[in-house]
């Protein structure tokens, strides 16, 4: 399986792509994508005036989850679409206009190199990093559908077993918003599994100023899809991730295949991106 990488001005040559895609030529139906893969830091930020702990917590990424999507990618024979950079940098799961964007702070934590961000430079981060990431999937995303299927988007996400003082006691999170067919279908089969607590949109609930990824680029279309969040405990170590991808992977082999997923469902009337719809744009 090979990668395929784009990159910006911003970046070094030596410096990681804003995106990769990894296995872009998969024959399984699945599109697999990590919107937080990664707590890299781009050199021209220097470390966005974080401490190594800082830098390398939840607040910067979701741990475990590239792993868990790369296992899985084998595992469906699907291409994976790998955030570059850290969510401080710019959260590529937020719709533009929202405040925590480029967030100034996260949980308890002051963000310094995101305090006074001004909007041209905030902008600037959009142009490098958020707008090469979703081109990227949605060209992937149309040369599938070009061809004729209908593909199905996944994405992974991992959660903190701690928030705030409260302990969560889910070990997967199987989320979506107005279309369940694919995650009815992974909510009876891991509900099945005595020894897992499940939870059905939890953490979180899919929303459309919370996520851009998912209404985007499957809602938007009518795409059957799931979002799923992890227990990043369970998955911080190499053999937690690759145990916890091939869970998935048995659930998701067949529910793939299912009828239900063999046709699109109605667009989300709600949702819109000109960007994507006035044929400027891949």
């Amino acid at each position: 399986m090979g990668a395929s990488q784009t990159k910006g001005a911003w970046m070094e040559q030596d410096e990681p792509a804003p995106i990769t895609v990894i296995n872009r030529g998969g024959g399984g139906r699945a599109i697999l994508v990590c919107d937080h893969a990664s707590a890299q830091m781009p050199r021209r930020l220097g470390d966005m005036g974080l401490n190594a702990e800082d830098r390398y917590r939840h607040i910067a990424w979701d741990i475990g989850a590239a792993e868990v999507a790369r296992h899985l990618s084998r595992a469906l024979d699907a291409p994976l679409a790998l955030a570059g950079y850290s969510r401080l940098v710019i959260d590529l799961n937020r719709p533009i206009h929202v405040g925590d964007l480029c967030a100034d702070r996260s949980e308890d934590t002051t963000i310094p190199a995101n305090v006074g961000l001004s909007d041209a430079a905030k902008a600037e981060r959009v142009a490098t990093f958020y707008w090469p990431y979703h081109d990227a999937v949605h060209e992937l995303v149309g040369s599938r559908t070009r061809s004729g299927g209908v593909p199905i988007m996944i994405s992974v996400h991992s959660f903190t077993p701690v928030y705030r003082g409260n302990a969560r006691p889910w070990h997967i999170g199987v989320n979506y918003r107005l279309d369940p067919r694919l995650a009815r279908l992974t909510l009876d089969a891991l509900s099945r599994q005595r020894d897992l607590v499940v939870g059905e949109n939890e953490p979180y609930d899919v929303t459309l100023d919370g996520d851009y990824t998912t209404p985007v680029h499957a809602e938007r279309r009518g795409l059957p899809h799931v979002l799923f969040e992890i227990r990043q405990d369970l998955i911080a170590s190499p053999s937690g991730a690759a145990e916890w991808a091939e869970r998935l992977a048995v659930v998701l082999a067949p529910a793939l295949d299912h009828p239900k997923l063999a046709v699109l469902g109605d667009p989300a009337p709600d949702v819109r991106e000109p960007r994507y719809e006035t044929g400027g744009r891949p």
